[in-house]
């Protein structure tokens, strides 16, 4: 843990922070990958995806809220593959607030997710980066197919848990009203771990089909504008 600290902090004075985050005073809110707690039911490249997408789907999410300035996912990737974080590879609450410190963020949120044969268990904490304290935790639970309401709910209750603004009800209305299948979510999650894996061409094929058969998921739409595809 205090290699990483360091690194950590070696890192910040060699980033710091950009233009851009240091003129926004709106908060900054971090998400960080979810960690799968042990789930059955599918293939284990369906939960690494999950990882990885539920972290995108939660950041999309708060990132509709205009009162919030949401870190990119990719920026943390990019601290993540410079620091050392030792045996287990797992992020605790202390090196999430000092990434949140590099990233210019408030909040980071971190947590993980159970799926026992489609019984969905989605859990997030919240991180001051200030204090390094958890000072909130939430979870939402249902089936594996109402995944993508589930991320909606707990993108609300996140922001709730934080103090910050809510989405307004005008808003908060429209994302629940978008029906994503699970399917739809796992073709997602997919192409976010074969665009980080370098299969630009794969990638490419299952946002393509999610953009085609939900076209009012805009996530991969933008995705695929993203890649080039």
């Amino acid at each position: 843990m205090w290699r990483s600290l360091i690194t950590l902090g070696a890192l910040a004075a060699l980033v710091g922070q950009t233009p851009a985050a240091a003129q926004d005073t709106r908060p900054g809110v971090g998400v960080l990958s979810f960690e799968n707690g042990g789930s059955y039911g599918l293939e284990s490249e369906d939960y690494a995806a999950f990882e990885v997408g539920l972290q995108q789907m939660l950041i999309t999410e708060l990132a509709v809220n205009s009162e919030l300035r949401l870190v990119d996912r990719n920026r943390i990737r990019e601290i993540l593959a410079e620091i050392d974080l030792g045996a287990s590879g797992k992020v605790d609450a202390n090196t999430a607030a000092q990434i949140g410190k590099i990233v210019g963020a408030k909040y980071m949120i971190m947590g993980g997710f159970i799926d026992w044969y489609s019984d969905f268990r989605f859990d997030a904490r919240i991180v001051d980066v200030e204090t390094s304290e958890i000072i909130q935790a939430k979870f939402v639970r249902g089936k594996r197919e109402d995944m993508f309401e589930m991320v909606v709910e707990l993108a609300d209750q996140v922001t709730r848990g934080a103090e910050l603004e809510p989405l307004s009800r005008n808003l908060m209305d429209q994302r629940k009203d978008i029906k994503l299948s699970e399917e739809a979510v796992r073709l997602y999650t997919k192409g976010l771990i074969y665009q980080d894996r370098g299969d630009n061409d794969r990638a490419v094929e299952l946002f393509s089909q999610v953009a085609r058969d939900f076209p009012e998921y805009t996530p991969a739409q933008e995705a695929l504008r993203q890649i080039g595809g």
